[in-house]
C-alpha cells in the first residue's frame, strides 16, 4: 500500500470538487482529487447540466426546422430527426469538457486519483486501488443522486432517472414525467420537441414548487399551449412494467379514487438527495442530519476538525454554480484568506422554452416574512428586440424594498432569461436600488431593456408599457 502526503484531499470531481481542487492548488496547496467515475465534472458535466443543455439546444433547432422558421421566411421541406447524430454531438460536448477539466488539473498540478474513496479519519483517505492519502484537510464534494419513489422502481429502461432520459434510442410515443420541477420539465421539453406526447404528474397543484408562484402559473399556461398535458395535485402510488411500457397507478394527492395512466416511458424527477454512500463520513464522526445532508458551519467545517463539505451534500440549492462558489471559498479559507459565499444572489435557471431565471426573494417569501416591498413588471411583448426576434412570451419582474428601494429579488421569463438575470445578480451583489438599475444605460434594441423598464415600473413609470 502506497502513502502520500497532501495539504488537501478533495473527494469528488464535480463542479464543487474540481473547482476547489484547482483553486487550492493555485493558492499554493498540494492537492489531490479523488473521483471514482473515471471522468471529471461530476453529475453536472457527465449526466446532468451539460448533456441536457446540449439536447435542449439540438431539440430547439429541430423544432425550428419543423416550422418555427417559416415566420422568418425560411421554409425547410422534409426536415427529419437523426437522433443518433444528436446523441453523438451531446457525447462529444461532454467528452471535450471532461478532457478540458483533466487538462486543468495537469496545468495546476492537481493529483487526479481515479478511484473510490473512504474516509478513515480526518487525516487519511483510503482508495479502492490500494492507496492511502495522508492529508491535513479533507473536503467532501460527492454531490447528489436521484430520489426514488416508493412503488416506482427505476430500471433505467422503462422507468428512468434523469440520467436514463438522456439516452433514449428512440423518441417515446408517450413520456410521463413524475415531478413538475426544473429537471423533469427540461427533459420533458427535449422529448416533446422531438415528437413525444408528454404528461407531467405533480403532487402539488402548481409547477416549479419553491419558485415564485406567478412563474408556476404563467409557465403552466405556456406549456399547455405548446401541447404538454398535466395532472397536478396528483400522486403516483405504483408502477407496473410490461413489454410495451409502464402502467402507473395515480390518485389525487389528498385522497380520492385511484386510476391508471399508461406510457411507453416514465421519468422519475421527484428531487435529489445527498450522495455519501460508502464514504465512511459518519463512521469518521461527521454529523449527518435529516435527509442525509452533512452539517457544516459558515466556513463549511463539519463536526470533525479538518473535514469540510460543500455542494449538494450540504443544505441549500443543488446547483453547480453554488457548489463552485463554495469550492472557491473553502480553498481560500484553507489558504488563509477570507472565502465567503453570498447565497442571497445565487440565481436559478430553467432551460425550457421560454427560459426562466430568478434571483433573491420571491413575492411568496417576502409576503411570508412580512417585508414591505414594491413590484415592477414589464412584458417581453413590449420589448423591441423580442418583437424583432419573434420571441415575445414572458416578462421581467423586480421586487424592491418599499422603504430603501434596494433590489430584493427578480424574475425573468423569456428568451435568454438565463443570461439576462445576471444583470440583476450583479445589481443585488452591489446592493443596488431599482432606481440604480433604471438609470443605467441599456443598449437599444436589446432584451435587457426589459430589465430597465421593469426597474422603472417599480416607481410606476415605465416608458413602453
Amino acid at each position: 500500500m502506497t502513502e502520500t502526503q497532501y495539504d488537501l484531499v478533495v473527494i469528488g470531481g464535480g463542479p464543487g470538487g474540481y473547482v476547489c481542487a484547482i483553486r487550492a492548488a493555485q493558492l499554493g496547496l498540494r492537492v489531490a482529487c479523488v473521483e471514482k467515475r473515471g471522468a471529471l465534472g461530476g453529475t453536472c458535466l457527465n449526466v446532468g447540466c451539460i448533456p441536457s443543455k446540449a439536447l435542449l439546444h439540438s431539440s430547439e433547432k429541430f423544432a425550428e426546422a419543423q416550422g418555427e422558421l417559416a415566420q422568418h421566411g425560411i421554409d425547410i421541406a422534409g426536415a427529419s430527426l437523426n437522433l443518433a447524430q444528436m446523441h453523438k454531438r451531446k457525447s462529444k460536448v461532454v467528452g471535450d469538457l471532461t478532457k478540458g477539466v483533466e487538462g486543468l488539473f495537469k496545468k495546476n498540478k492537481v493529483t487526479y486519483v481515479k478511484a473510490a474513496a473512504t474516509i478513515r479519519d480526518a487525516q487519511h483517505v483510503e482508495t479502492d486501488d490500494g492507496q492511502t492519502l495522508t492529508t491535513a484537510n479533507i473536503v467532501i464534494a460527492t454531490g447528489s443522486t436521484h430520489t426514488e419513489l416508493p412503488g416506482v422502481p427505476i430500471d433505467e429502461e422503462r422507468i428512468v432517472s434523469s440520467t436514463g432520459a438522456l439516452d433514449f434510442e428512440n423518441v417515446p410515443e408517450h413520456l410521463v414525467v413524475i415531478g413538475g420541477g426544473y429537471i423533469g420539465l427540461e427533459m420533458g421539453a427535449v422529448w416533446h420537441r422531438l415528437g413525444a406526447k408528454v404528461t407531467v404528474v405533480e403532487y402539488l397543484d402548481r409547477l416549479l414548487p419553491g419558485m415564485d408562484s406567478e412563474l408556476g402559473t404563467s409557465f403552466h399556461k405556456f406549456l399547455k399551449r405548446q401541447g404538454f398535458q398535466f395532472r397536478l395535485g396528483t400522486k403516483v402510488t405504483g408502477a407496473e412494467t410490461g413489454a410495451d411500457g409502464v402502467t402507473l397507478t395515480i390518485e389525487p394527492a389528498h385522497g380520492g379514487e385511484a386510476e391508471s395512466l399508461t406510457a411507453e416511458r416514465v421519468l422519475v424527477a421527484a428531487g435529489r438527495r445527498p450522495y455519501t454512500d460508502g464514504l465512511g463520513a459518519a463512521q469518521a464522526g461527521v454529523t449527518i442530519a435529516d435527509r442525509g445532508f452533512i452539517e457544516v458551519d459558515e466556513q463549511f467545517r463539519t463536526s470533525v476538525p479538518g473535514i469540510y463539505a460543500i455542494g449538494d451534500v450540504i443544505p441549500g440549492p443543488m446547483l453547480a454554480h453554488k457548489a463552485e462558489e463554495e469550492g472557491m471559498a473553502v480553498a481560500e479559507i484553507l489558504a488563509g484568506q477570507q472565502g465567503h459565499v453570498n447565497y442571497a444572489t445565487c440565481p436559478g435557471i430553467v432551460y425550457t422554452w421560454p427560459e426562466i431565471a430568478y434571483v433573491g426573494k420571491s413575492e411568496d417569501e417576502l409576503k411570508a416574512e412580512g417585508v414591505a416591498y414594491k413590484v415592477g413588471k414589464f412584458p417581453m411583448q413590449a420589448n423591441s428586440r423580442a418583437r424583432a426576434n419573434g420571441f415575445t412570451e414572458g416578462f421581467v419582474k423586480i421586487l424592491a424594498d418599499a422603504n430603501t428601494d434596494r433590489v430584493l429579488g427578480a424574475v425573468v421569463m423569456g428568451a435568454e432569461a438565463g443570461n439576462t438575470i445576471h444583470e440583476l445578480v450583479m445589481a443585488m451583489e452591489f446592493a443596488a436600488s431599482s432606481e440604480d438599475v433604471a438609470r443605467a444605460f441599456h443598449g437599444h434594441p436589446t432584451l435587457n431593456e426589459a430589465v430597465k423598464e421593469a426597474a422603472m415600473a417599480v416607481q410606476g413609470k415605465p416608458i413602453h408599457a
